[in-house]
């Protein structure tokens, strides 16, 4: 893989001399000896904690470009232009509203977060949408997918007239940055950071099932669950909205394989039991138009529990009727074969079971190649510690402009799709958005 590193004479220089011109190199390992030379090679992606802890922060500040996604992938936002384009919709768009909600922790961090609501103003709606993108920053295409969305239901993609129909049942609160300071780290290269700025996983820190990082089953400086539940002033912000705003349906937007979940995450023996022949219906015609992917109960459908998380609180705490989690985007080489051994086990009849968990032991070995980013099954399949910087981005990004423009508009139809589904069932039993 490729890495940046700094040659050092055998001679040996002073520390600034070592790290003052890095060059890129290929390279099998860290520390590969040539003649007369040793090179002293640092993965610029480590994990948070980890690079703290192992690279020289001399070498960690000059090797991150200040525009590395301006430069490499120009088709996709930084975070300030997604604020700015979140701003001029809500100029442009009369359904919809924008305000900026600021958390704080007790430690004294603050963090701001965007949130958008729409709803059009000749409609009384059934089911109120709260959707999260961002929560993993190195998932750049889940800010950039509910950026799409808000233009989707502002009407100004080929979707419009989709949208319109919807509008007419549901309404909608967006996050669609969660994680905006870790963000910039990763627009600015590096590519494989997952936590927030503190080194917290955003979704381990929710007070459903939590467990501090020593009691968890998988324990990873990329799934650290913060020192009590709600200790991050994203998280805080993330439970202040959706608690004020009650939705019908909740959906949480991840990437890195391709998957769409219901509850429980924290638990693989047990599945959610409310709604749970109608969640399971919904995500299997979602399936079938929109993912040809894993879906079901995610913590059965992967084999490994994961407290914490804000789909299962939600649902849990809120008493949400519907609660979702979608993963939209693994690389190409891994999506084909995906949707190849996944049609074989369909096809085989091994995986089907109306109106239960899809999970099967059949298909651990699909999770055991394409780990999932929501639910991860085992330390090893999922150290980012054995990616490059380019390996991470493209497990988790789409690197093509044409690909990118192809997973925004399906998955702008997939959560419109969504969204009607539920309405459709929530008005079939008699419920309404203000419940």
């Amino acid at each position: 893989s490729s890495h940046l590193c700094s040659g050092v004479s055998s001679a040996g220089h002073t520390p600034s001399e070592r790290f003052s011109a890095p060059i890129r190199l290929t390279v099998a390992r860290a520390g590969v000896k040539t003649e007369g030379m040793r090179f002293q090679c640092y993965l610029v992606f480590f994990l948070p904690a980890l690079a703290s802890a192992r690279m020289p922060s001399r070498l960690r500040s000059s090797l991150v470009t200040k525009s590395a996604i301006s430069e490499l992938y120009p088709f996709y936002h930084s975070t300030d232009a997604i604020r700015a384009e979140l701003r001029d919709l809500a100029k442009s768009c009369p359904e919809m509203t924008l305000r900026t909600v600021e958390g704080h922790s007790d430690s004294g961090d603050t963090r701001s977060i965007d949130v958008a609501s729409v709803r059009a103003s000749d409609a009384e709606p059934i089911n109120r949408n709260f959707l999260l993108f961002g929560e993993h920053s190195r998932e750049l295409i889940s800010p950039e997918s509910g950026l799409h969305l808000l233009r989707t239901l502002c009407g100004k993609t080929a979707l419009a007239e989709r949208a319109r129909e919807v509008l007419r049942d549901s309404e909608f609160e967006i996050v669609v940055n969660g994680n905006p300071e870790s963000r910039r780290k990763v627009e600015s290269g590096d590519f494989c950071l997952r936590t927030n700025p503190s080194g917290v996983d955003l979704n381990r820190n929710w007070d459903e099932k939590w467990q501090p990082a020593e009691e968890a089953e998988l324990s990873l400086p990329d799934t650290n669950p913060g020192p009590q539940p709600f200790s991050e002033p994203e998280t805080r912000v993330f439970k202040e909205l959706v608690v004020a705003y009650r939705p019908t349906t909740f959906l949480t937007v991840h990437s890195g394989t391709k998957g769409m979940y219901m509850p429980w995450a924290f638990d693989r023996e047990h599945l959610a039991e409310r709604n749970e022949p109608e969640m399971m219906e919904i995500l299997k015609t979602l399936d079938g138009d929109h993912c040809h992917c894993p879906f079901g109960a995610a913590g059965r459908e992967v084999g490994y529990s994961c407290p914490g998380t804000c789909l299962d609180w939600v649902y849990d705490q809120l008493q949400a009727p519907y609660a979702f989690a979608f993963e939209i985007y693994t690389g190409p080489a891994a999506e084909e074969d995906l949707q190849r051994r996944w049609k074989e086990k369909m096809e085989s009849g091994a995986f089907y079971q109306k109106y239960s968990h899809l999970g099967h032991s059949h298909f651990q070995e699909i999770f055991a190649e394409h780990p999932s980013s929501f639910v991860q099954l085992s330390a090893e399949d999922h150290n980012p510690l054995g990616m490059s910087a380019e390996d991470c981005f493209a497990q988790f990004n789409p690197s093509d402009e044409q690909e990118y423009a192809r997973v925004l508009d399906n998955w702008s139809a997939a959560y419109l799709d969504m969204a009607s589904l539920v309405a459709a069932k929530l008005r079939g039993a008699g419920l309404n958005a203000t419940m």
